[in-house]
């Protein structure tokens, strides 16, 4: 929506300011946001993405293993333990994503009436201090407390990120840097392999287990970095200092023709209730939660995996370099292409059933070598769907406290897709039958690992199809709600009018 009151849509936005969009003034622009933001934060969340499943690649170095407590040889306390045991991987993963989805919407909220270049270079610190703690911990109760710390730590940089950009970039221009920040997951999960087989080679210096190591180093590695971002996070576009007075004004009003990121908006708890009122809202969350689920179920299992196709532990964690590899480079070519053709759904879709392929190729595959190309086919799918899905809320809300709520809400709904597990009878040994299911990392767990995890991948194959009917809603509504206000493009609405009601003004049309 523009302040003027003039019809947002993105096609007719982008014919309208063709001249200006291709002016070198406009261009040199871009580039100099480009080259301030995108680095940065695209550093914050690898750091990020591989400081929370770089615990399973600590999984294969012994985790598990050393920080299990034998309980005395009784039977209902030797059950009790075994079941623990078997357990406590997928516990501790759980708990990480409880208390990341309860702190998303707070956090966006902080960051709306606080400054991002402070807020995420602190939580970066924070959590990378935690993170370090991982390496310390004893014993099982103190794997679960870290983990629940790293994920409250955590949970507002993602929201947060795509929040800054809604204020940077014209609506059109966000895909694109919003896949180039996402990549960072799919780099992180190839980083991560090659530096967990190096640093497993530390097993027994200082003591420690190769496993502890890989949460200190790579810990340090995020703290440091995170002293080096209050230096280069920008605050908010209307008094970002890395900008001239110039190029702050020129900024300011090419946002002004695209969206509402130009205006001071002051905080109301009106727009936050527009945010959680909004079909729209909850469909771009369901849809996340879709591939949330399949997501961290691969990033958090890959090395097991790939492990249960026949690979020693050490041959996983450098076979999981390629699969994400092919997704880096998946999101970046096709996020390209979505944002010259302007279409997100259909990609979206096409990405989910990629993605099914791979599964159905990884189940039905007779050999290893067929497995783990279907594991590639798999996280090239997942990639790229969430990296197109997570611009949505960005580019289609409008209001900058509903836009805010709207992105957290969409990560945090998206979230609980991660938690997924099972409330087991004391007396009665874990399966799916005696299990009460939650709702990715508890599915593959110990008691489902038969027939290389098939039951958690038809699963997987699940969320997918959810996330298809999802996306097949959003692309209907969306369309249908553009025609409609096509139609009414004759009545006049008070500028005052259609900047409160954001992207419900008739003016206002949604980017498909």
């Amino acid at each position: 929506m523009s302040a003027d009151g003039k019809r947002d849509s993105a096609s007719e936005s982008q014919v309208e300011l063709e001249s200006p969009i291709d002016a070198s003034a406009d261009r040199a622009l871009v580039r100099k946001i480009d080259f301030r933001l995108i680095p940065i934060l695209t550093l914050l969340y690898l750091l990020s993405f591989l400081d929370r499943t770089n615990i399973g690649n600590a999984k294969l170095l012994g985790l598990t293993t050393d920080l299990h407590v034998a309980a005395p040889a009784s039977s209902l306390h030797s059950f009790k333990a075994k079941l623990t045991r078997r357990q406590q991987y997928n516990t501790a993963l759980a708990l990480y994503f409880c208390s990341y989805v309860i702190f998303e919407v707070p956090a966006n909220i902080i960051l709306k009436r606080f400054d991002p270049q402070i807020w995420l270079p602190t939580l970066t610190l924070v959590w990378g201090i935690v993170s370090v703690a991982q390496g310390l911990v004893k014993n099982q109760a103190g794997l679960f407390g870290i983990r629940s710390l790293l994920g409250a730590t955590e949970a507002g940089l993602f929201p947060g990120v795509i929040y800054v950009f809604s204020v940077y970039y014209r609506r059109q221009e966000r895909s694109w840097r919003v896949s180039i920040f996402f990549g960072g997951a799919a780099l992180a999960g190839a980083f991560g392999g090659i530096l967990a087989y190096g640093i497993g080679k530390m097993d027994g210096v200082g003591g420690r287990s190769g496993w502890a190591w890989i949460f200190i180093i790579e810990g340090v590695i995020t703290v440091a970095i995170s002293l080096l971002a209050y230096f280069i996070v920008p605050t908010w576009s209307h008094r970002a200092k890395f900008l001239t007075e110039e190029e702050r004004s020129r900024l300011l009003e090419r946002l002004k023709t695209d969206s509402d990121a130009s205006r001071e908006e002051k905080f109301e708890w009106a727009f936050v209730r527009q945010a959680f009122t909004d079909p729209l809202v909850w469909g771009y969350a369901l849809l996340f939660h879709g591939f949330a689920f399949v997501l961290y179920s691969l990033s958090l299992f890959l090395p097991t995996i790939i492990a249960g196709l026949g690979f020693a532990s050490w041959q996983a964690q450098l076979l999981t370099v390629p699969p994400n590899a092919l997704a880096a480079l998946s999101i970046w070519s096709t996020v390209w292409v979505t944002s010259k053709l302007n279409l997100r759904a259909p990609f979206i879709i096409g990405a989910a059933f990629v993605a099914i392929i791979g599964y159905i190729v990884v189940i039905t595959a007779p050999t290893a070598g067929g497995q783990y190309v279907g594991v590639h086919l798999a996280a090239a799918g997942v990639y790229t769907g969430n990296a197109l899905l997570l611009s949505w809320p960005g580019e289609n809300v409008s209001g900058q406290t509903k836009r805010a709520v709207a992105v957290a809400l969409q990560i945090t709904v998206g979230d609980i897709g991660a938690i997924s597990g099972q409330v087991s009878r004391s007396s009665l040994p874990p399966n799916p039958f005696n299990a009460s299911p939650l709702l990715s990392v508890l599915v593959y767990r110990p008691s489902l690992a038969g027939h290389r995890y098939r039951k958690p991948h038809l699963v997987a194959i699940g969320y997918l199809l959810f996330a298809v009917v999802v996306t097949s809603y959003l692309w209907f509504q969306m369309s249908h709600e553009n025609k409609r206000r096509d139609a009414l493009e004759d009545e006049e609405e008070r500028e005052e009018d259609s900047v409160r009601l954001g992207d419900r003004s008739i003016n206002y049309r949604y980017a498909i």
